[in-house]
């Protein structure tokens, strides 16, 4: 037995359903039994279907009504798929993985300031149903060799490669790829929404190899407006600690900070994940400030949070990083891990919308 989530079409419309219980796998048609509306618990009713994926499916909270026929079932959720097709991405460098019976969402995943091919935590996706897709966005043939002016475009693109083969295109990013992926999703109406993990409610500068401060990002050419890092009050420790450093450089550029806000407003649906003891930079603090000027547009935004986690969550089913550059993250792996079931369950529920 394995848990799962459910994903159902109710007249050719992507309506999920999330299941509370087990998932059985049988050779028998499927039976949602125990249906419970999301606004009325006390409709219950019962949905069968005939087809490939046989199942029994007990305690789902049907949303947003018990109306509509049931016309397709597809394992989307805590369990695994039993093939996840695995294909090489060039020009940029990177992955795609496709399950055998994809759900319809896809998403691109953007790793932190190693720029590198997140494998990992596509592949946690794509295991439960998504399109899963992860590119290098620096330090390869044609890429600046750090983070910075890299052109949003380059994510533009292969959003767009996503957009032909699902329904919805998620972007989910980490840290400096949580700031991409915000951006992003401003700027591209169609992207149905973000996951951000330790994110950023601004847009922060890189040093390039001649030593120049530099905007992460570019768009249409230019250079995104950016918050400059104040180094001169700043005592670096062994390993280095840098929330200080990003917290006094927000407090002493007001108007910076203003120019280089990022329009969350924009965003359709967004996640939040952060870890209160983040010892890279605030990201805790920069969830809630995001959140409350979605709020001030009458958005809605899910922020997961833990206090004691820090800057690298674990999702289940995800290894440990120990690598990467030397610097205090905090946390630990117990309360990494525990803020990734949340935010896993928070995942799960703003996709089934």
């Amino acid at each position: 037995m394995k848990r799962w989530v459910v994903a159902v079409r109710f007249d050719r419309r992507r309506i999920p359903i999330l299941s509370c219980g087990l998932l059985v796998r049988t050779q028998q048609p499927i039976s949602v039994s125990r249906v419970e509306h999301a606004v009325a618990p006390e409709a219950v009713g019962k949905r069968k279907h005939s087809g490939e994926r046989a199942a029994w499916v007990r305690g789902c909270a049907l949303i947003p009504n018990e109306q509509g026929h049931v016309s397709r079932v597809v394992n989307q959720g805590l369990g695994q798929y039993e093939t996840v097709q695995q294909i090489p991405i060039t020009a940029p460098e990177g992955v795609r993985f496709v399950p055998d019976d994809a759900s319809g969402d896809a998403v691109l995943v953007i790793a932190g300031s190693s720029g590198r091919v997140d494998v990992d935590r596509a592949r946690v996706f794509a295991e439960h149903g998504f399109i899963a897709e992860s590119i290098r966005w620096f330090g390869g043939p044609g890429q600046h060799a750090g983070p910075w002016e890299v052109p949003l475009e380059c994510f533009f693109d292969r959003i767009a490669a996503l957009e032909s083969v699902s329904d919805r295109v998620w972007v989910v990013g980490t840290s400096l790829g949580a700031e991409a992926a915000l951006l992003i999703a401003a700027h591209l109406p169609s992207v149905a929404g973000v996951i951000a993990f330790a994110p950023s409610d601004v847009v922060w500068s890189w040093t390039d190899d001649a030593g120049t401060e530099r905007s992460h990002w570019t768009l249409a050419g230019s250079p995104v407006p950016f918050v400059p890092l104040a180094w001169g009050g700043y005592v670096r420790e062994t390993p280095p600690r840098f929330r200080p450093l990003y917290e006094q450089s927000y407090a002493q550029s007001p108007a910076r900070v203003e120019a280089a806000g990022i329009p969350v407003e924009q965003i359709q649906q967004l996640v939040l994940v952060a870890g209160g003891d983040d010892q890279v930079w605030p990201s805790s603090e920069s969830a809630h400030r995001i959140s409350a000027r979605r709020r001030r547009a009458g958005l809605e935004t899910t922020v997961v949070t833990r206090a004691d986690a820090g800057h690298r969550t674990i999702l289940p089913g995800e290894t440990v990083l120990t690598g990467g550059q030397s610097m205090q993250r905090g946390g630990s792996e117990h309360a990494d891990r525990a803020l990734g079931r949340a935010a896993w369950a928070a995942i799960r529920l703003t996709v089934a919308r």
